[in-house]
């Protein structure tokens, strides 16, 4: 999204006609609150954690799924992005209901049916593999062995019920690291789905590749991405057999700087449906970052770095588009930036009953109409 100096804060367009009606939950990266709009872009509720809530999912119960703000300290892991210190289950008036603690946690969860979540970890790669990995760019702050992803299942007393260990599975001459990225880790997973059939669908950035996972046998049984993908985040699966990916685009070759959001088809790794802006560097993320296809076939859209939610037609015309006003410290200064939001139906089951108002958030609201950036403790 270009930035101006004084662009536009919440919600920013909307044609009802067209989009998609519902709520859109979304947290900002740094920040304690998960906040719900309503279709209109006011705020009808939020849930705030004391660790922080980087990123938060509806349950099927109704309860929220947070990861909290990462450690301070972890055995080097606090240097990589996407570090989570928790994950916590709070109620509708933001009560713990479970948690789970674990230093090396990362980026992305999912919690399956029968009450056992997946999660994605970091662990240090085997002795003398590391010297194996291809690509990439040393620095004197490297580990001497990298982090590699680890996809474990646990049960709600938080046992480790199934464990795949990425680098049993991968290959030292496909599975290349960027050039122009670090040594620090192999893969930098940041997405994790299931497939009808029970598979894993997995996304790591730092080898542009997407694929799905035998559980049984932990292999791949498609990996694809290198040459089209640049640092893609949230690989999802569609009703149609396809795989929803946004591609950031940071290091693309030879074809500029963008994102792209993309619809491949596993069958024939064609690309069945994409999105881009009209004017070509209007739309980019250089991180973070998600799409989600909604049921009127519209695509919901995250640009994370930028804190830009909005809605597209498959035609590409945007219907609905929304700028966050949080703003938090990060490493690199205050950024509004969002890992990934989500569009939930208005009459979803999991809202009945409770109370969504504007009433609490007036004030908020107002100032954000204004064009008021809200900093860290004020909102």
């Amino acid at each position: 999204m270009a930035w101006i100096r004084n662009r536009p804060l919440g919600l920013v367009y909307h044609d009802p006609a067209q989009a998609q009606s519902g709520y859109t939950l979304f947290s900002s990266v740094g920040g304690h609150h998960a906040t719900l709009l309503d279709p209109e872009g006011a705020i009808v509720h939020r849930w705030h954690h004391s660790e922080g809530i980087q990123y938060a999912r509806l349950l099927a119960n109704g309860n929220l799924l947070v990861s909290t703000l990462p450690p301070k300290e972890a055995d080097g892991l606090e240097q990589l992005g996407g570090l989570q210190g928790a994950l916590v289950e709070l109620d509708w008036r933001g009560q713990t209901v479970w948690e789970y603690r674990n230093p090396a946690l990362h980026h992305d969860h999912l919690r399956l049916e029968n009450g056992d979540t997946l999660i994605l970890t970091w662990r240090k790669l085997p002795e003398g593999l590391t010297e194996r990995v291809r690509g990439g760019h040393p620095d004197e702050s490297d580990p001497e062995r990298m982090w590699g992803d680890v996809v474990q299942r646990i049960d709600p007393h938080g046992t480790v019920l199934y464990e795949w260990r990425s680098w049993e599975h991968l290959d030292v001459d496909e599975d290349l690291i960027c050039p122009l990225e670090g040594r620090k880790e192999w893969t930098h997973a940041n997405s994790l789905d299931l497939t009808p059939d029970g598979r894993l669908l997995i996304s790591f950035r730092q080898t542009d590749t997407v694929g799905m996972v035998d559980f049984e046998t932990g292999d791949f049984t498609w990996k694809w991405g290198p040459g089209v993908l640049s640092h893609q985040h949230h690989a999802s699966w569609l009703e149609s057999g396809r795989v929803l990916v946004f591609d950031n685009g940071c290091h693309r070759r030879h074809r500029g700087t963008y994102s792209e959001v993309l619809e491949v088809d596993p069958a024939s790794n064609e690309i069945a449906w994409n999105y881009k802006a009209g004017t070509i560097h209007a739309f980019f993320s250089s991180f973070l970052s998600g799409a989600e296809r909604l049921a009127n076939g519209n695509t919901f859209i995250t640009e994370g770095a930028s804190g830009r939610l909005f809605e597209v037609t498959p035609e590409g015309e945007t219907v609905w588009e929304y700028v966050s006003a949080f703003n938090y410290q990060l490493g690199f200064g205050p950024s509004p930036a969002v890992f990934r939001a989500h569009r939930y139906p208005l009459d979803d089951p999991r809202f009945s009953g409770k109370t969504l108002s504007k009433e609490p958030y007036l004030e908020l609201n107002a100032r954000i109409e204004r064009g008021l950036v809200i900093e860290e403790g004020s909102g």
